[in-house]
């Protein structure tokens, strides 16, 4: 007879699925860019053709692990996926929906970056059945975008946003602040203007400095740590006095408009990964894995050709199953209620006491019956409250 432990996860029922496309290519790398991303080589063209072939190869593949299970949110990024024509993105999309079971209402997010022939695209995404529209804005400062190595200008940005509320009513601006160079009154400013350019959602985040990046090997001079506190804070007052929510860490939305692929990140929900590097998670009634593919588009391709896409798969073990689930939930700005621990992660919330006891005598988070959240201290100190759930190191 074997006894159950309490590291032993059992699922009364599977957490929700979603699925994530990845198209690698852009124009230029950015410097601070730690995506896989690849330079599209000019006058070459790109295998539309092939890849979309590939990601259906490795659509298929991942089909009997999930059996049966609607789809909630489909998102694709990049790289720059408005490279692709409405043409591709319809195909791809159609070959989906003819494989999975696709929620009616789902949420289909893709990615684009502010360039006149891309925005001319934009009916022909909304045509194939994006509803969402995600542009990488990262500054309206014409200064800064230089120093970014962006390949648009400000006037061109706000073109892109005005060109993409036309066709969708729900567009996400991405934006950065603590940029070189940057004061705390142009990080004001631009976040005032971005508030006023109509979107439903900003994702606003920090710059910051990643390994095998051109700023890495390079490094600019970045506002000092105290003056991008500010800057946080500052971001925060101006989106929120503008009527957006602030609901995650760097997530501001609209009424209803919050980003429902990435809540289902953020409360642990499963997510198939397809296309060059891309990542997934998926669960079982007896364990949580994750699965990754090469990240070089013609290796990916290659390989997704004989049926062997995945280049790894894990199990999460129990024990890290509590760092996994606190990683994403605590980003969330309300937190979570106590139940969805162990609809995530199958374990009781017991596991996680002593280290939940621990964050709230720091004043990391307060918790009651129904919900545990992150305090305002906890929320800006989130990594000192992450690591509270580390698993013990093995000697």
């Amino acid at each position: 007879m074997v006894l159950e432990t309490p590291w032993q996860p059992r699922f009364r029922a599977l957490p929700p699925l979603a699925l994530y496309v990845h198209i690698p290519w852009c124009v230029r790398k950015c410097p601070y860019c730690d995506f896989n991303s690849h330079e599209a080589r000019a006058g070459s063209g790109l295998p539309e053709l092939e890849y979309v072939d590939a990601l259906v190869r490795d659509l298929e593949g991942l089909l009997p692990a999930v059996w049966g299970r609607p789809v909630t949110s489909l998102f694709i990024g990049g790289g720059t996926p408005s490279l692709f024509s409405p043409q591709s993105i319809d195909r791809l999309l159609s070959e989906i929906r003819a494989r999975v079971v696709l929620d009616p209402e789902a949420e289909i997010t893709m990615e684009a970056n502010p360039g006149t022939v891309e925005a001319a695209r934009f009916r022909g995404y909304r045509d194939a059945g994006v509803n969402r529209l995600s542009i990488g804005v990262q500054s309206l400062n014409d200064a800064l975008l230089e120093k970014l190595g962006r390949i648009h200008d400000a006037a061109e940005a706000r073109r892109a946003i005005d060109a993409a509320l036309s066709h969708f009513d729900n567009v996400n601006i991405d934006l950065m602040y603590g940029l070189p160079g940057q004061s705390l009154a142009q990080a004001r400013e631009e976040m005032s203007i971005a508030a006023g350019l109509g979107a439903s959602h900003v994702s606003a985040y920090q710059l910051s400095i990643e390994p095998n990046t051109v700023f890495f090997r390079r490094r600019p001079e970045l506002p000092p740590h105290d003056v991008c506190a500010d800057m946080q804070v500052e971001v925060e007052q101006v989106l929120v006095q503008a009527g957006y929510e602030h609901y995650e860490t760097s997530a501001f939305a609209r009424a209803g408009r919050r980003s429902r692929h990435n809540v289902n990140y953020w409360e642990f929900g499963d997510y198939l990964g397809i296309g060059a590097g891309a990542h997934g998670k998926i669960s079982f009634p007896d364990r949580v894995t994750r699965h990754a593919r090469a990240r070089q588009p013609r290796e990916y391709m290659e390989r997704a050709a004989t049926g062997a896409s995945i280049t790894e798969e894990t199990a999460i073990t129990p024990r890290e199953l509590p760092f996994e689930f606190m990683l994403n939930a605590l980003r969330l700005v309300e937190g979570f209620d106590p139940g969805l621990f162990q609809a995530r992660t199958g374990l009781a919330l017991a596991v996680a006491e002593a280290a939940l006891k621990r964050a709230e005598a720091r004043g990391l988070i307060e918790r009651s019956a129904v919900r545990i959240r992150p305090t305002e201290l906890g929320g800006r100190f989130l990594n000192d409250l992450l690591e509270l759930f580390l698993p013990p190191r093995r000697a």
